[in-house]
């Protein structure tokens, strides 16, 4: 049966600060780990008022002294902010403390303007994603001319490397430099997102080359998720997670992730309604079983390995009774 694995936010629910989010990261983590999950992933998010989750390598330490059985990993780190030497050795320190358990997921978002100013990757115009990607490689392999520079520590153990992706040219990427491949539902809206889906990962799985880093195709699925044993339950949780979507102020019209009832009571105008039913399309909701399917469903008709869920539900308990009910569901904790 497929894998399942958690990307976490290290979400601010209202009524909570930025240190109980963290805790709570921990503590879901950890949840995971009791229960059959194979990875949990900490994504990197700058100047979201809801989202503590800005730093993915201290977090992911922390996360490895925590947990046992995990993979432990970035979901993830934003190339475009960093040079591929530090990246590198962040992910090789991380690997060489907690060998066989560290993974680095790769993206190439720049995020905001006054993100961008502020990290002082305005200059677009510069960056070339596979060449990051590549030089990573090459630091962490010892290979490639690094005018003579090493990435230290200088150990046997390397992380787990994967490209996140949503679209068909970055599968083929991902297969050309012989790493992982996961797959986001949840960035964007789309009415064709699962036809691309499949394309995608049909085209990686069809190109892949094995490399130092990985011996077989690993294609992975990340959708949004709300889920209870209570249907309606589970579409109040959906009813939060639509006006969060919505986004509005570059998502800072919201301090806190917006819980059930500022949902009900938040005036959606007809703009709001045509983005939440395009929102859908990045969104799973419903009750156990039926999620279940869908998401077995998904898996087979993608030809995944491996389910990363992203629970944005507006409260801790529902986060980690996902994690329980799910595990369930797919036979993970038994």
């Amino acid at each position: 049966m497929v894998e399942l694995s958690i990307l976490d936010y290290a979400q601010i629910n209202e009524g909570r600060n930025a240190d109980e989010a963290i805790q709570e990261t921990i503590e879901l983590a950890k949840v995971c780990d009791q229960n059959g999950f194979k990875r949990f992933w900490v994504a990197e998010h700058h100047n979201v008022p809801a989202f503590a989750s800005s730093t993915p390598e201290i977090l992911i330490s922390e996360l490895l002294n925590q947990t046992e059985n995990l993979r432990i990993g970035s979901g993830g780190v934003m190339l475009p902010h960093y040079a591929p030497l530090k990246v590198a050795e962040n992910f090789r320190m991380l690997s060489a403390i907690h060998p066989g358990r560290v993974d680095l997921g790769m993206g190439n978002t720049f995020g905001t303007r006054p993100v961008q100013r502020a990290l002082n990757t305005a200059d677009k115009a510069s960056f070339d994603y596979q060449s990051q990607i590549e030089a990573i490689q090459n630091y962490l392999l010892g290979q490639g001319d690094n005018q003579g520079v090493v990435a230290n520590p200088q150990t046997a153990a390397q992380p787990e490397l994967f490209v996140l992706s949503s679209s068909v040219k970055s599968a083929r990427m991902a297969a050309e430099l012989g790493i992982g491949y996961t797959f986001g539902l949840f960035p964007y809206a789309s009415d064709d997102k699962l036809q691309v889906c499949r394309s995608a990962c049909r085209v990686y799985r069809e190109n892949f080359k094995p490399s130092e880093f990985l011996s077989e195709p690993q294609v992975t699925i990340a959708p949004f998720l709300t889920v209870s044993d209570d249907e309606e339950e589970a579409k109040d949780y959906a009813k939060a997670l639509d006006i969060w979507l919505l986004g509005k102020d570059n998502f800072e019209e919201f301090n806190r992730f917006p819980s059930v009832s500022t949902a009900n009571a938040y005036e959606v105008s007809a703009s709001d309604r045509e983005k939440i039913e395009r929102n859908r399309t990045r969104m799973i909701v419903g009750q156990t079983d039926d999620v279940a399917t869908q998401l077995q469903t998904l898996a087979e008709d993608a030809l995944a390995d491996e389910l990363l869920l992203i629970p944005l539900m507006p409260s801790f308990a529902a986060r980690k009774h996902a994690v329980e009910i799910l595990a369930e569901a797919f036979g993970k904790n038994r």
